[in-house]
């Protein structure tokens, strides 16, 4: 029920948001060199990689490593970065992930292949077995602020609880979050 979800909910945002996508693309393209998209490689469900597309929101130059990990991440956000990072809207081409099967709506936010103690973490508590998530348990207790091992422990919970009922919980909570634009770091 929940990828049925996913496939309608995914394709569904995809028509309505295709304008806007557009428009965020050529913001992209105009307010900094390089692509619009940036496309990395993450660890999906059952440590299987996948590459995770995003509107780009920072330099092209910027080391491949967690935005935490940055010694001045500010300096290598672009001028529409900030924004895009604060609203989430840089998440948008993880539709098209899952719709490809790669992602759910709901899950683990799905980490970078070079974040060793996340993915041992997750796959020690068995995490590793849920498809990624475009938003999570974890993200709407705290996002950008947590630590791996409450990133983790959140992450399990959702294992263990997990449900649509809770699922649409987070979506509405990711929402609400998304408009204020909390605990993201810039």
């Amino acid at each position: 029920m929940k990828r049925l979800f996913d496939l309608l909910a995914a394709a569904a945002a995809l028509v309505v948001l295709a304008l806007p996508m557009l428009l965020l693309w050529l913001l992209v393209r105009v307010t900094s060199p390089g692509p619009a998209l940036y496309v990395s490689e993450r660890v999906g469900r059952n440590n299987v990689p996948f590459r995770m597309p995003k509107f780009r929101s920072m330099r092209v130059d910027t080391p491949t490593v967690a935005t935490h990990l940055l010694t001045d991440p500010d300096r290598y956000v672009t001028p529409i970065g900030r924004f895009l990072r604060r609203t989430s809207l840089d998440e948008l081409p993880q539709l098209w992930s899952i719709l490809k099967g790669d992602m759910s709506f709901v899950g683990p936010r799905p980490a970078l292949y070079n974040q060793e103690d996340l993915i041992t973490a997750r796959t020690e508590r068995g995490v590793h077995t849920l498809r990624p998530g475009l938003t999570g348990w974890a993200q709407v207790n705290g996002r950008d602020e947590l630590s791996v091992p409450e990133k983790v422990t959140y992450d399990a919970w959702y294992l263990a609880h997990a449900s649509l009922t809770l699922d649409a919980r987070i979506v509405v909570m990711t929402i609400v979050q998304a408009v204020r634009g909390a605990d993201v770091q810039h």
